[in-house]
């Protein structure tokens, strides 16, 4: 998962000169950039940008874009983070699964903004075959206008195996100084399991909804990237006929 070795050798170089350096990854999954994390004050995760990539990467570089893209995968510290190759078990993998400490969390990415995620509301008494409305008060805390993109994340408080699962994300604009509030509408069907029998089912019980800037740690809540609430859903059990 680490760049290649000569890659590594000439960014070390570059370092060396103590001239302003950017490093910009050109690549399509995952990748183990921890001496680069530590030593390169940025890093643009382009992916394959296509014909106008490199207009789209200047923009970022020169500050004519403010950029608010989110990581779609975990990225790991290293390979040894990962079962073995020829092991098909979801444990150990993916946001959901991974308990290890990532690289970058699923969800991750940074802007020439601040963002701080203040208060979150969900309505009364919700019950298990309802649909339930999360509010999220966000505000731009920093000094440019900027892109948020707010993700959603459910929790089955039941389920001591569940993690948390994403159940949607909306792109705001905020100009700097400027607050909104972000609606979600979160269906019955978000906080369904599949039983013993491989059937989908709804269970009235207790869940921990969150809306946050990158998956849901510790380390988010400490900056102010997230805010999450308990509900409980009330009523009897439900099978899901698809």
């Amino acid at each position: 998962m680490k760049l290649p070795d000569n890659q590594l050798t000439l960014m070390k170089a570059v370092k060396a000169l103590n001239k302003p350096m950017v490093l910009i990854l050109v690549n399509g999954s995952a990748v183990a950039v921890n001496w680069e994390n530590e030593n390169i004050p940025a890093i643009v995760e382009a992916w394959y940008g296509g014909q106008e990539g490199g207009n789209a990467i200047a923009d970022v570089l020169t500050g004519d874009y403010n950029p608010s893209g989110r990581l779609p995968v975990t990225f790991y510290q290293s390979e040894d983070q990962l079962p073995k190759f020829d092991n098909y078990d979801m444990k150990g993998r993916t946001y959901r699964y991974f308990t290890g400490k990532p690289l970058y969390e699923f969800g991750y990415g940074l802007s020439y903004t601040t963002f701080k995620y203040n208060s979150i509301t969900i309505n009364a008494a919700p019950k298990v075959n309802s649909q339930v409305l999360v509010k999220a008060m966000i505000q731009n805390n920093g000094k440019r206008d900027g892109e948020e993109v707010a993700q959603l994340y459910v929790k089955n408080n039941q389920n001591p195996k569940e993690i948390w699962s994403l159940k949607g994300f909306k792109k705001i604009t905020l100009k700097r100084n400027e607050k909104k509030v972000v609606e979600f509408i979160l269906k019955p069907t978000d906080f369904s399991v599949i039983n013993n029998n491989g059937e989908r089912v709804i269970n009235p019980g207790n869940f921990t909804v969150y809306v946050a800037a990158r998956q849901p740690t510790q380390a988010a809540f400490s900056r102010s990237e997230a805010v999450n609430k308990e509900i409980r859903l009330t009523g009897s059990s439900t099978i899901i006929k698809l």
